[in-house]
């Protein structure tokens, strides 16, 4: 494919971080509805926020199973250090997502108060840990984990429990519980719109805190990630656009315009992740000590045979994934009104 302005490495790497991008923006947010849900008082409350991510959130999973499919065809070696490397975290990750899918379930089964109150916080506390782990996880890529000549996670289970990484933890909670917050506004009605709608400030301005000691942080210990942006300055109107998406928030939300508001947010989100990708390119997994072991798109990646055969494929799944996505939430959009097929 020589015709490509860019080689199928690069676009493989874009490609996979669309999907995780996907995943942590669908995903985003009813893992923030997760985080949030114990602020809700009455059974009904919960009985809401458990509907209003009820229909979308198994298939915002997709996105997860599908870019680490894509992360193990397209960078065989990259999926084989970080998931070896990150097997416990990823383990606690998968009985969260567990978790919450058996909360979801059966926390409406029966009408007894103390097994409704075990599924709820069992739902919250596994959300908040999946949304904590997945800010582990990326605190890691973005500092770098330790890797030996085969390019072979050299660290123990605690070593992923640094100080930088924990922080991106705490703030990736924050984001999500921000973002849930939104969603949640868009989908009530009534007194319990009025209560979500009063949730949204203090839930942005603590992921505005955490983000900007994490920024701080992340220039004074971790600067190869913002080579990019020194070499490049033109990057900056990325920033620029954050700011002015989360800077819409407040005012859609003050003129009751939920849907501009929960749009702000995604794109927020998906331009943050955009960042997180211009910062890593063209590592996968950056090497710390030893720059000269990292994983990037040419050492991790398949042969460019097979990386050219996956392109033809995705170029008619992706459309499909991103036409299923866009039915089902065209079909279940609109405020959530309970009945008796309720959870």
């Amino acid at each position: 494919m020589d015709w490509l302005p860019v080689d199928l490495n690069t676009i493989w790497f874009v490609l996979v971080g669309i999907l995780f991008a996907g995943y942590a923006i669908l995903d985003g947010f009813d893992l923030g509805v997760g985080v949030l849900h114990l602020f809700a008082r009455t059974d009904e409350e919960r009985r809401v926020n458990l509907n209003a991510i009820g229909p979308v959130w198994d298939g915002n999973e997709v996105w997860l199973v599908t870019g680490g499919g894509a992360l193990f065809a397209a960078f065989p070696e990259v999926y084989a250090t970080v998931f070896s490397g990150f097997y416990l975290a990823f383990f606690a990750l998968l009985t969260g997502l567990i978790f919450r899918a058996v909360a979801i379930d059966f926390r409406s089964k029966l009408k007894y108060r103390w097994w409704r109150l075990t599924w709820d916080v069992s739902f919250s506390l596994a959300s908040i840990l999946c949304s904590f782990i997945i800010g582990v996880t990326m605190g890691n890529i973005a500092r770098g984990v330790p890797l030996d000549a085969d390019f072979e996670y050299a660290g123990g289970f605690f070593t992923l429990f640094n100080a930088y990484s924990l922080w991106m933890g705490v703030t990736t909670v924050a984001l999500f519980a921000m973002h849930g917050a939104i969603y949640l506004h868009l989908k009530t009605e009534g007194n319990y719109h009025q209560r979500v709608k009063a949730w949204i400030q203090p839930c942005m301005i603590a992921f505005i805190l955490c983000y900007a000691l994490f920024t701080l942080a992340t220039l004074l210990y971790v600067p190869h990630i913002t080579d990019a942006l020194r070499a490049q300055p033109a990057y900056f109107v990325l920033v620029v656009l954050v700011i002015l998406a989360i800077a819409n928030i407040p005012r859609s939300i003050y003129l009751d315009k939920g849907g501009q508001a929960f749009a702000s947010s995604v794109v927020a989100m998906g331009l943050l992740m955009g960042l997180f990708g211009i910062g890593m390119y063209p590592y996968l997994v950056y090497s710390l000590p030893n720059p000269e072991h990292s994983l990037d798109i040419y050492n991790g990646a398949s042969s460019d045979k097979s990386l050219g055969i996956m392109a033809i494929i995705a170029a008619i799944g992706v459309p499909l994934v991103l036409g299923y996505t866009a039915v089902i939430y065209w079909i279940f959009r609109g405020k959530v009104r309970l009945d008796e097929m309720s959870y």
